[in-house]
């Protein structure tokens, strides 16, 4: 049953608290299409309801609510982000920006400010790549960065098709829409170093997800000599140690944070090591630069140590500029001082609708830690409402 009235900021927050967080960790496991990302979606019906917004869904778990006062023009804007999180990841990173829309929209309303366009809520699927490995999923076939047909066939971790999941198909979500605003917990230091609580970003630096297979040779791990193994879990340690020195020199970002290994057995020399590495660099060239030279090294070592090893790109972002006209927009002229432009090297769903043509900006708040995609991501109380009243401030100017 909804609410009879919708709940405010704090309220919102606080229904959402326990949904999908580990009693172990305090972290939270809310991956796309399962009971605590139904139960988050749940409560973005009923709140969509208890405004009188109109919900639309798209066959790729993509959802938008629709608040559509009468005389409206046909562009139409988005704000949003998503429900979903990594695995053990943070509270903020995607619910911050759902809710704090929600908010937005009422503080609006409450000063009887009527929108000249329709303006929707956005809640995208499978944003983090956490269960099928493709990051911004939803946005992606919802935009038609990728398409259905290769989509499908992406699996999770025990096996189950995208295909069988959702019902998959076209969607016409996006039909009309002008332009996008996501406001989202800052992941990392920018904003408290600058000892401001809202900032607007510039730019997403480049980012690829690669598989690294390495095959190698099973054996006794008591009985075969050193001298004589062909060891892919050799290969991995030092390829693990090459993507993090030319990280640490150049300035960029390398993560392996998944392994998967066979037979897996701790007597054992493995036959096969599986990895992957995150890779993110300040622009397109030198992310190329930063692959090249760590397959590279690891192939000289896979070449010592007697394995093979292959690298698959299974998905690669350019670098994406936001609209700079839509970013001036937002970010000059406020009472308490312009808002500082940021880049980030983390991605989004704005980044994938700003790449495929629709303007696109971010509104950051402060998170005191830095620490995202972990159960110590945080903003206070405080933040989060100067964020809702930034993300208004934004919609009266875009949407009146």
């Amino acid at each position: 049953m909804g609410p009879s009235m919708p709940d405010d900021f704090e309220q919102m927050w606080a229904e959402l608290a326990p949904i999908g967080r580990s009693a172990v960790s305090g972290g939270y496991f809310r991956q796309p299409f399962t009971s605590p990302e139904r139960e988050l979606r749940a409560w973005f019906d009923e709140q969509a309801v208890a405004r009188g917004m109109r919900v639309q869904e798209d066959p790729f778990g993509n959802v938008v609510a629709w608040w559509e006062p009468e005389r409206l023009g046909p562009s139409r804007l988005l704000i949003g982000s998503h429900l979903d999180s990594v695995l053990d990841g943070g509270a903020y990173d995607g619910p911050l920006g759902v809710v704090s829309s929600f908010a937005a929209i009422d503080r609006l309303r409450e000063r009887g400010v009527v929108p000249t366009r329709p303006i929707g809520v956005a809640a995208f699927a499978e944003e983090e790549g956490s269960r099928f490995g493709l990051a911004c999923l939803g946005s992606r076939l919802a935009t038609g960065a990728t398409i259905w047909e290769a989509a499908r066939e992406l699996r999770d971790r025990d096996g189950t098709a995208f295909g069988e999941v959702v019902a998959g198909g076209a969607s016409d979500l996006l039909d009309g829409v002008g332009c996008y605003v996501e406001l989202h917990v800052e992941q990392g230091r920018d904003l408290v170093d600058r000892g401001r609580a809202i900032g607007v970003a510039s730019r997403i630096w480049p980012h690829g997800r690669y598989r690294v297979d390495i095959r190698g040779t099973a054996n006794h791990a008591g009985t075969t000599r050193m001298e004589d193994r062909h060891d892919p879990m050799l290969t991995y340690a030092m390829t693990a140690l090459a993507a993090n020195k030319q990280a640490r020199v150049s300035g960029q970002r390398a993560t392996f944070g998944r392994l998967e290994t066979a037979p897996n057995s701790t007597n054992s020399v493995p036959s096969s090591v599986t990895a992957w590495l995150d890779l993110r660099a300040e622009s397109d060239e030198h992310l190329a630069e930063l692959v090249a030279t760590i397959t590279r090294q690891a192939d000289e070592r896979a070449e010592r140590d007697g394995t093979t090893l292959t690298v698959t790109a299974e998905s690669v972002s350019g670098s994406t500029e936001f609209d700079s006209d839509l970013a001036t927009r937002i970010a000059v002229d406020h009472a308490g001082g312009d808002w500082p432009a940021i880049p980030t090297q983390a991605g989004h769903d704005a980044g994938i609708l700003s790449a495929q043509g629709i303007p696109s900006a971010m509104i950051f708040v402060r998170n005191p830690t830095g620490v995202s995609h972990s159960p110590a991501e945080h903003a206070e109380v405080a933040d989060c409402l100067v964020g809702v009243d930034a993300l208004a401030e934004t919609l009266e100017r875009l949407a009146t």
